[in-house]
């Protein structure tokens, strides 16, 4: 087995995610089995309960873990599914321990920070590589080196080192180079710092992956090698790039796979990129163009919808179209009572959430969407308050409404899953993960081609069977079910060129090469409706 830790240094948001998942691409190319572990050094077991502004994006993966949205990033670059294993944090660590020394099975030792909380760490990304079948597995550790709540993880990389020697381990430091705007000039101090706080914890970098507006100048660059005692070539520059898919190849210009392969002691393969060096090529382009509302509550955080954006990029790309997104806060068009802000887009989508807040202003989207012919998607949330639409404005129930914002309604068309009524906590206890959908006539079975899907779940709510008949028979038809028949998992508007909803989340399994055939769809109509 071999390991290639991703760590960083200065600030935050540098790009870890991103040189990790490139990384893994690249050795994914070249012939080798890939992996990839996240860790998160927060005390969370899960981001399942935390706002998309503490740490954007909640992904959810085939097994109904609720992770940070980098595992989004490893499994497009991967094309992998990967498993609750391949997200630790330290409350996952923590409740393990714990739980272990409830149970006896330290022997009455005392339990300490070391060995065990670190050998539990060494154990569970050794776990997650294995379970994968892995040649390689990538790592990223969350956080910037001199963080205190990383200082465990930290110990747990150079163990890691120490337990399967330095010809399998290897250590990826992603840091910023800033410029000083009155000098103008690329500073490596920051670097410098973040390079003597790690080597202080016994881990020597391999790899610098600097991280600037512009490509870092050769001195600079042989600076930072100087101080990190490197290779020269081991310094790699990552300018700001027209998008993420575009890393890998910066990335191979400066020959990182051959360092990679050349330190792990591997065979020397190329890695094949002309099909996604194509794909780079064509993402945010396009002959076409179209413009789609996101209609969210926490858009001033893009990452907390980085799914539904880079799922319409995918579409776009397949589709010869460059797709832009015009962002629009729901609780500022439920404020101001006007649908203005959506005027000229081409196609409308609201994304999932929960709560009150906003979720009259998403009303006012579907609503919008329904009666002016423009082509509609909602995801979860989006689903429900779409039936909720419906219900008030055609079937004239005034009030309806789900019972998570209004206990009180009158026509509560969206109930809570029976199985929840009895749950108390919040995390992980909601319908999560992979679960199958029977699809019948209608866009979702043309697109999907495909009468029996599994597509990834997260609600606690549902459409209430009671009120089933009653919708149908308007002219709103629920065409993908549950196996039972009971729950409602896809809707579609009679008459409208491209009303479509979905309980799931089809974000979630989106690749480049296989954008969610629901946002496919919606950027067909889209184009259509340009026209």
């Amino acid at each position: 087995m071999k390991f290639v830790i991703v760590t960083g240094g200065v600030l935050s948001g540098l790009g870890k995610g991103v040189t990790a998942s490139s990384s893994g691409l690249l050795l994914q190319r070249a012939g080798f089995a890939v992996t990839a572990v996240k860790i998160d050094p927060y005390l969370n077991i899960d981001a399942g309960t935390m706002n998309p502004y503490e740490h954007g994006e909640v992904f959810v993966m085939s097994d109904g873990a609720e992770v940070d949205l980098d595992l989004g990033n490893y499994e497009r670059f991967l094309g992998a599914d990967l498993k609750s294993k391949h997200n630790i944090t330290t409350g996952k660590v923590y409740k393990s321990v714990i739980e272990k020394e409830r149970k006896g099975d330290y022997l009455g030792q005392t339990v300490q920070i070391i060995p065990h909380i670190v050998n539990e760490i060494v154990g569970e990304v050794e776990s997650a590589a294995e379970e994968a079948g892995a040649e390689i597995c990538i790592v990223e550790l969350g956080g910037t080196v001199g963080d205190i709540e990383s200082m465990p993880f930290l110990e747990a990389v150079r163990q890691l080192t120490r337990k399967w020697g330095r010809d399998n381990v290897m250590t990826i430091h992603t840091t910023l180079v800033p410029v000083v705007g009155v000098v103008g000039e690329q500073k490596t101090k920051p670097t410098q710092h973040s390079i003597k706080e790690l080597q202080s914890l016994g881990i020597r970098p391999d790899v610098v992956v600097a991280r600037s507006t512009e490509k870092l100048e050769e001195d600079i660059a042989g600076k930072i090698a100087f101080f990190a005692d490197i290779p020269k070539e081991a310094v790699i520059s990552a300018p700001d790039a027209d998008s993420i898919y575009h890393v890998p190849m910066m990335f191979v210009k400066q020959k990182l796979p051959e360092i990679i392969m050349k330190r792990l002691k591997l065979k020397k393969n190329k890695p094949e990129m002309k099909e996604w060096t194509d794909f780079a090529n064509r993402v945010n382009k396009g002959n076409k163009e179209v413009e789609i509302a996101i209609i969210g509550k926490y858009t001033h955080l893009k990452d907390s919808y980085i799914s539904h954006e880079e799922t319409l990029r995918y579409a776009g790309a397949l589709r010869d179209c460059k797709v832009k997104i015009r962002w629009i806060e729901a609780p500022n068009m439920e404020e101001s009572g006007n649908t203005e802000e959506l005027e000229g887009v081409d196609a409308v989508l609201v994304p999932g959430g929960f709560g009150s807040r906003g979720s009259e202003g998403k009303i006012m989207a579907a609503n919008w969407a329904r009666e002016n012919g423009v082509p509609y998607l909602g995801v979860c949330f989006g689903f429900q308050l779409a039936v909720i639409e419906f219900a008030r404005n055609v079937l004239g129930m005034k009030g309806a409404n789900s019972t998570e914002l209004n206990k009180k309604t009158k026509y509560p068309v969206i109930t809570l899953l029976p199985e929840q009524e009895s749950v108390k906590e919040m995390g992980a206890t909601m319908r999560l993960g992979d679960h199958p959908v029977n699809v019948t006539k209608g866009k979702a079975r043309n697109l999907y081609d495909s009468k029996k899907i599994e597509e990834r779940h997260r609600h606690r709510f549902e459409v209430n069977p009671d009120m089933i008949e009653k919708i149908e028979g308007a002219g709103m038809k629920f065409t993908g079910r549950n196996p039972s028949g009971r729950r409602m998992e896809i809707c579609e508007l009679d008459g409208h060129p491209y009303f479509v909803a979905s309980q799931f989340h089809p974000e979630f399994k989106s690749r480049p090469d296989a954008p969610s055939p629901l946002h496919l769809g919606l950027v067909e109509a889209a184009i259509k409706n340009k026209k």
